[in-house]
């Protein structure tokens, strides 16, 4: 295990997790000297730095990423139009719609006053 294929975040989670081990009296993965443990205070997060950083803790992490692609992004062919041919879309367009468009007269009162009564 090579502490230098971790993230911050895992190392710190690592660092955690068996700095709470060995709080709790557990067995020390590393043979440090009295001297050693006496210079750091028998600080907990210390040790586990020090087992962390001399690869003998038997914790592992799964690492889910993604695979990276190399390459640009393609982009979407369209066809260019000219001014003048989009204007002439534009055109025919507005024929079909006021030919097959219905002409929609304004409401009288009146008259939606009969429908009511009708029904």
């Amino acid at each position: 295990m090579e502490s230098k294929n971790f993230t911050k975040y895992e190392r710190a989670r690592i660092l955690g997790a068996r700095a709470l081990q060995i709080a709790m009296n557990a067995p020390l993965l590393i043979k440090i000297s009295a001297e050693d443990l006496e210079k750091i205070n028998f600080d907990a997060l210390k040790i586990a730095e020090i087992e962390f950083n001399s690869d003998v803790l038997p914790i592992s992490i799964k690492q889910p990423l993604p695979k990276r692609k190399d390459g640009a992004l393609k982009r979407a062919k369209t066809p260019k139009i000219k001014d003048n041919v989009k204007e002439d879309k534009e055109e025919e367009l507005e024929k079909e719609i006021i030919e097959e468009g219905e002409i929609m007269k304004l409401a009288n009162p009146d008259d939606e006053e009969d429908e009511v009564s009708n029904k």
